[in-house]
C-alpha cells in the first residue's frame, strides 16, 4: 500500500473577535498515529474543523500527496478520504435508525432522487461485513438508541471506514469510555493504522496518547508550537509546550477547619442504577464519589439534584429533611450541581456567556415587574469571568464560542452567585486542559475555603485523592468503600472500583 501525506499550510481563520488560528502549519500521514494537543482555545479543534470541511472562511492551503486539495465542505473533504468523529457522538447518529442504516447512511443519502428502491438486505449486509471487519460486535439490525456511548462511537468509526477513509480524526474518543472499551477503541486504531488509515487524536489525556500515538504536534493561542516524535519527548515538555511555561503543583496546598454536617443522604435509590446509597458530607469538606465509568455516579448527583424519576430515600441538609422532586426545588434548597455532559445539560451554549452567569440565580437580577436589569448582570458578569479567569472577548460572546475548559467555567460560575450550600461536581475536568483543571481545582478549594460542602464526582482517580477529603468508591450502583483520602491510594480505590472486596 502506498503511504499517503497530508499537508496544512498557513491555515487562518477568525470569528468575530476572535483569531482562532493564526498561520498553522500541520503535517501528518498514513499508517501513522498523530496526537494533536492543545490547553482549551489552543485551536485543535478549528483546525480540525477546517480540514473536515466545516469552516470554510479560512485562508491557506491543503495538499495531499504534494498536490493542492480544495476543501470548503464536509462532501469535499471525505471526497479525499478525510472523515471526522466529534466527541458528542449523539449529534452525528439518527437514534431512531438501525446501526446498519447509520453506518451506511451517507451511500443511502447520496442515492436519495435516484428511480430506484431500497435493498434493505444490501445495506444490513454490507454493514455486517464492515463490523465484522473491524471485529466490532454490535448487530446491525440494533437500533442506535439501545447502543451504550462506547459502541457509538464504533459505529461512527465503522461508518468513516465504509467512505474509503484515509484520514479519520477523533476529537476527544476516550472521555466517555471505561478502561476496556478504550482498549477496544486502541485495538481498532492500531488496526486502522496497519490499513494504511492516518489517524488524528485529540485529546487531554496524555499517558493515553504516549500509548497509541506515534508523533505529537502541540498547539497554543491559536498557533503550531512544536511537532515530535512520541518516542524523543515526555509528558512533562508537551505540558509545558501546552502551558508556555513549568508546570506547577495542579492542586492547591490548603488547610480547612471541617464544620459540622450539612448534608446527609439516607437509602438514596432510583429504581434503576443507584441502590441503597448512604453519605455524608460537612461543612468546608471536599468528598469524592469514586468509580468507573458507568458505575454509578451520574446517576446519583442527578438522583440528589431531582432531575431522575422514582427516587426514594432522605435527603437532609443541616438536619431538615428536604422534598425534592426537581432540580427546581434543588436549587431552593441549596443545593448546586455541574453535570458532567455540560453542553447537553450545563450551560445553554446558544445565549450568552452573561446570560449563563445569571441563569442560575435570575431573581438577583430583576427589578420591579420582573424586568431584567441589564446593567447589574453585565456587571456581574465582568466581575466573574475576571475572578474565574474565563477567556472570552466579552461578556456578550455565545458560550458555543468559547473553548471547553471556558465553557465549564461558565458552568461552574453560574452557582457562585446563587451562594449553595451544597455544590456537585460531576466529572468536571472533563475534556479540559490541564492549565484549567489547576483553575478548577482551585475555584472548588475555595468553595470549601467558605464552608460548603462539596462532592467531587470522578473517574479519574489521581484528581480524586489530589482534590478530597474522604472518599466512597461507588460500584454498580452501590458505596463499596468509604476510605480518608490521606489512608489511601490509587491502587485502593481501584480494587474497590472494580468490584474487589
Amino acid at each position: 500500500m502506498v503511504k499517503s501525506r497530508l499537508e496544512m499550510k498557513n491555515i487562518s481563520i477568525e470569528f468575530p473577535g476572535v483569531k482562532a488560528l493564526d498561520d498553522v502549519n500541520f503535517s501528518t500521514t498514513t499508517e501513522s498515529v498523530h496526537a494533536l494537543i492543545g490547553a482549551n482555545g489552543a485551536g485543535k479543534s478549528t483546525l480540525m474543523k477546517v480540514l473536515s470541511g466545516a469552516y470554510d472562511h479560512y485562508t491557506g492551503d491543503i495538499f495531499i500527496d504534494g498536490a493542492k486539495v480544495h476543501i470548503r465542505s464536509p462532501k469535499e473533504a471525505q471526497n479525499y478520504g478525510i472523515q471526522i468523529v466529534y466527541q458528542e457522538v449523539d449529534t452525528a447518529l439518527v437514534p431512531y435508525l438501525t446501526v446498519g442504516e447509520n453506518i451506511m447512511l451517507i451511500d443511502t443519502v447520496s442515492n436519495m432522487g435516484k428511480k430506484q428502491f431500497m435493498n434493505w438486505n444490501r445495506i444490513h449486509k454490507r454493514a455486517q461485513e464492515i463490523l465484522e471487519s473491524m471485529n466490532i460486535h454490535v448487530p446491525s439490525k440494533k437500533l442506535v438508541s439501545e447502543l451504550t456511548l462506547a459502541e457509538k462511537q464504533m459505529v461512527l468509526i465503522a461508518r468513516s471506514v465504509s467512505q474509503k477513509c484515509r484520514f479519520l480524526i477523533l476529537d476527544e474518543p476516550t472521555a466517555p469510555l471505561s478502561f476496556s472499551e478504550t482498549e477496544e477503541l486502541f485495538r481498532i486504531v492500531r488496526d486502522l493504522k496497519q490499513n494504511n488509515v492516518g489517524v488524528i487524536f485529540i485529546s487531554h489525556r496524555l499517558p493515553e496518547l504516549f500509548e497509541i500515538c506515534d508523533e505529537i504536534t502541540v498547539m497554543r493561542n491559536g498557533k503550531f508550537i512544536s511537532k515530535e516524535q512520541i518516542k524523543e519527548t515526555s509528558i512533562n515538555t508537551v505540558v509545558e509546550y501546552m502551558l508556555g511555561e513549568k508546570l506547577e503543583e495542579q492542586f492547591p496546598k490548603y488547610h480547612i477547619n471541617i464544620g459540622n454536617t450539612v448534608l446527609e443522604v439516607k437509602g438514596l435509590n432510583d429504581k434503576e442504577k443507584i441502590k441503597d446509597i448512604n453519605l455524608h458530607v460537612k461543612a468546608g469538606e471536599i468528598v469524592g464519589l469514586a468509580g468507573l465509568v458507568g458505575a454509578g455516579k451520574t446517576e446519583f448527583c442527578k438522583a440528589l439534584f431531582g432531575a431522575s424519576k422514582k427516587v426514594s430515600g432522605e435527603v437532609l441538609i443541616n438536619g431538615n429533611t428536604l422534598k425534592i422532586n426537581s432540580p427546581y426545588d434543588a436549587v431552593l434548597n441549596g443545593l448546586a450541581l455541574v453535570p458532567e455532559e455540560r453542553r447537553k445539560e450545563g450551560i445553554l451554549v446558544q445565549e450568552t456567556v452573561a446570560t449563563n452567569l445569571s441563569a442560575a440565580n435570575i431573581n438577583k437580577f430583576t427589578k420591579i415587574f420582573s424586568f431584567l436589569d441589564f446593567k447589574k448582570e453585565k456587571t456581574s458578569a465582568q466581575e466573574l469571568i475576571k475572578s474565574l479567569g474565563i477567556k472570552t472577548p466579552a461578556e456578550t460572546t455565545r458560550v458555543q464560542n468559547l473553548s471547553g475548559g471556558n465553557q465549564q467555567k461558565v458552568a461552574i460560575g453560574k452557582w457562585l452567585i446563587s451562594d449553595a450550600e451544597v455544590y456537585v461536581f460531576d466529572e468536571p475536568t472533563k475534556g479540559v486542559d490541564v492549565g484549567a483543571k489547576k483553575d478548577i481545582f482551585e475555584l472548588i478549594a475555595e468553595l470549601a475555603k467558605r464552608g460548603k460542602a462539596v462532592i467531587y464526582a470522578s473517574c479519574e482517580l489521581a484528581e480524586i485523592i489530589g482534590i478530597t477529603d474522604r472518599i466512597y468508591v461507588v460500584y454498580d450502583g452501590e458505596v463499596a468503600k468509604e476510605v480518608e483520602t490521606k489512608d489511601t491510594t490509587e491502587e485502593e480505590l481501584l480494587f474497590y472500583s472494580t468490584g474487589g472486596k
